[in-house]
């Protein structure tokens, strides 16, 4: 009875880049060295060093995969609805690979569809007839609000629908003598309501932003 040995996939840059995607989303980003990744894909650290020459260059990588999974804004369409979109898309993709929240904006050998994704969004808020100066601060405050958003709901010690109640229960035994009356209320009318998820906060802070930011049009633009 002969064996075989099963056949172990080519290296390639694509392939690399890939697995240390996986391998930063499993473990996080102190996880991710050449070794590490060289271990994970069945192969020699040097064999890798054909395909990336460091950890700088994994890194500029896996961002720009993570932007390649974003849905790009069209300037075609209605700037609101486009900016909508774009926000709940890169959210979904921040929770997916949390580790990139504050890999995002840092790069500064930054990929192709890192490049597609900032043109796209702002040629999206131009047409729509923000002057160039209030596209840049748009996009400013579009993105620190859903990066600051996906940072906070990763740190809650929580997640989904109808799971607060297991953290806000044990701590609002303590609060029986009354000191934090706000922090009762909040969480009997609201936090511990059926049916809460945090997430749903999100929602609620982009329309603000996307009603004053409608505001800087002007008269005759596009929104």
């Amino acid at each position: 009875m002969s064996t075989t040995t099963p056949q172990r996939l080519p290296l390639s840059r694509e392939r690399v880049l890939e697995c240390a995607l996986d391998l930063a989303d499993r473990s996080g980003l102190a996880a991710l060295t050449i070794r590490s990744l060289a271990q994970n894909m069945g192969t020699k650290p040097m064999s890798l060093y054909y395909y990336v020459a460091n950890k700088d260059e994994i890194l500029d990588g896996i961002v720009d995969l993570v932007f390649s999974e974003i849905e790009l804004p069209s300037a075609a369409g209605d700037w609101r609805e486009e900016m909508h979109r774009r926000a709940h898309s890169v959210r979904a993709s921040l929770r997916r690979h949390p580790w990139a929240v504050g890999l995002l904006e840092n790069r500064t050998s930054p990929g192709p569809a890192t490049l597609r994704h900032h043109d796209a969004t702002l040629g999206t808020l131009r047409a729509a007839g923000f002057s160039v100066q209030v596209t840049a601060h748009a996009y400013a405050l579009l993105d620190s609000y859903i990066y600051g958003f996906a940072l906070q709901e990763a740190a809650l010690p929580f997640e989904g629908r109808d799971t607060a109640a297991e953290i806000t229960n044990p701590i609002l035994e303590r609060f029986s003598t009354g000191e934090y009356p706000h922090l009762v209320e909040i969480a009997m009318e609201h936090v511990l309501k059926p049916g809460y998820d945090f997430g749903d906060e999100f929602d609620f802070g982009l329309e603000l932003i996307l009603d004053g930011l409608g505001k800087s049009i002007p008269s005759g633009g596009a929104g």
